[in-house]
């Protein structure tokens, strides 16, 4: 299966690999502030799209994330999952999950629409965006029901950019002496 596979159809009027991620604020499940563009240069950011608070495939994902968090805290990663629901459901679902991560409330669903993210079957679609430290979009993946490979999607594309950062500045340049000398 190539990496392309579960992706969205591409279009004109939506986010896409290479695409600086838009920038947007809203509210996380304790009522803060949280604007994307504070984590640049702090951490890469997996931006996960999900239909809705405690309905069952959205549930096993956010537990799936839960339960991998500390792997994408050691990958220099921030969680982020964003639905519809209210300020009050994201602090109900956290809680009744112990979600360690940021929820936050795209009530109306402008940001949603502003990265393209597309429904599928009358329902808001689950799309995850890998967004680098400098704040550019790396990888999206598209999967409106096999929820827990939008994690092991993630990691892997977490792990493949650190071995891409490592290669590019930090690993010792190897040149070989033109023939005959």
């Amino acid at each position: 299966m190539s990496k392309h596979d579960d992706q969205a159809p591409p279009t004109k009027d939506k986010v896409q690999v290479g695409d600086p991620a838009p920038d947007f604020t809203l509210l996380d499940q304790s009522e803060v502030s949280v604007r994307l563009r504070e984590f640049r240069g702090k951490a890469a950011i997996v931006l996960y799209f999900y239909p809705k608070d405690n309905t069952a495939v959205c549930t096993a994902e956010a537990c799936a994330f839960r339960d991998s968090y500390e792997l994408f805290k050691q990958a220099g990663a921030e969680v982020i999952g964003i639905s519809s629901d209210s300020v009050e459901t994201h602090q109900q679902f956290a809680a009744a999950h112990r979600l360690p991560f940021i929820l936050l409330s795209d009530v109306g669903g402008a940001i949603r629409k502003h990265y393209g993210v597309p429904t599928a079957f009358g329902l808001a679609g689950r799309v995850t965006y890998i967004i680098d430290r400098q704040g550019v979009v790396r990888r999206i993946f598209f999967s409106q029901f096999t929820s827990e490979k939008h994690v092991t999607e993630a990691l892997s594309t977490l792990q493949s950019m650190h071995e891409e950062d490592l290669y590019s500045s930090s690993a010792p340049v190897i040149r070989k002496p033109p023939m005959g000398e």
